[in-house]
């Protein structure tokens, strides 16, 4: 059987792509300061503090129950009352229903809202309104309004011009066109984003828990800043499945709703 000779030319767009792939690498490494000697030696710090972490303290499990729940009402409350907030903004972001100026207005403040983290909202809130759920529940609606306000507002805008055609041509106004042409429309989509942004918001409230806004964030932020790390390895085991079982059950839901929808 005869070898196949080595072909440069076959190969050049991989060697080519993996040397610039090297020296930009190598760049952006020099550029951070980034030494390899500091990064084995991080990762063996880390590993001897991963291990101080086990095992858990099992006792501490029935003490993580109700911080978790406040988490879970936390993300659910922020995205239920963010979803009301971008329906509205993506009605009004919408070039095909809404007015020109409205839509720039209404696309800017998305925007806006989506260039602010939201640690840099949470703790501008606390500053507001003191340490607390309500600065998280707020802080989670505003990150709706930026990401589920586009989304909608873009789905919006794909609707076929002839269902609002048709409905002016009928003498609807502008309400009428919305209740009943649009939302029917993009509700499946409404839905399956709004799953989809709680899911995040889950995550986010742990984050947001721990520099202010309570639940298991706060639990787990107080077990590593005290030095109890078998109990922080519980928070963290509480919290590996709260997102795990949201995450699974927001898949179901979503793929329930995309069975109903092929069936229409």
């Amino acid at each position: 059987m005869r070898l196949k000779q080595f072909s440069f030319k076959r190969y050049y767009p991989i060697i080519v792509g993996l040397i610039v792939f090297v020296a930009l690498s190598w760049a952006a490494a020099i550029s951070c300061k980034i030494e390899l000697t500091g990064l084995f030696e991080g990762i063996g710090k880390g590993m001897f503090f991963f291990k101080n972490l086990f095992p858990p303290d099992w006792e501490a499990f029935p003490e993580m129950l109700q911080p978790a729940l406040d988490s879970l009402i936390l993300a659910f409350l922020g995205t239920f009352f963010g979803t009301l907030m971008a329906v509205v903004f993506a009605v009004l972001g919408a070039a095909n229903v809404s007015h020109p100026i409205v839509r720039t207005i209404s696309r800017f403040l998305i925007g806006l809202e989506r260039s602010l983290p939201e640690l840099f909202i949470l703790l501008f809130l606390i500053a507001a309104f003191g340490l607390g759920s309500m600065p998280g529940i707020i802080c989670l609606s505003l990150g709706c309004i930026g990401m589920l306000g586009k989304l909608l507002a873009d789905a919006i805008e794909e609707i076929d011009g002839v269902l609002i055609q048709s409905l002016t041509a009928v003498g609807a106004n502008k309400l009428q066109i919305i209740v009943f042409g649009i939302f029917p429309e993009i509700l499946p989509k409404l839905l399956a984003y709004s799953l989809f942004r709680f899911e995040i918001n889950i995550r986010l409230s742990v984050i947001l828990g721990a520099v202010g806004a309570g639940g298991i964030g706060y639990e787990l932020d107080y077990a590593f800043s005290m030095l109890q790390y078998h109990r922080a390895c519980s928070a963290l085991l509480v919290v590996l499945v709260l997102i795990f079982g949201i995450e699974k059950l927001s898949a179901y839901l979503r793929n329930m709703l995309n069975i109903k929808a092929n069936l229409k």
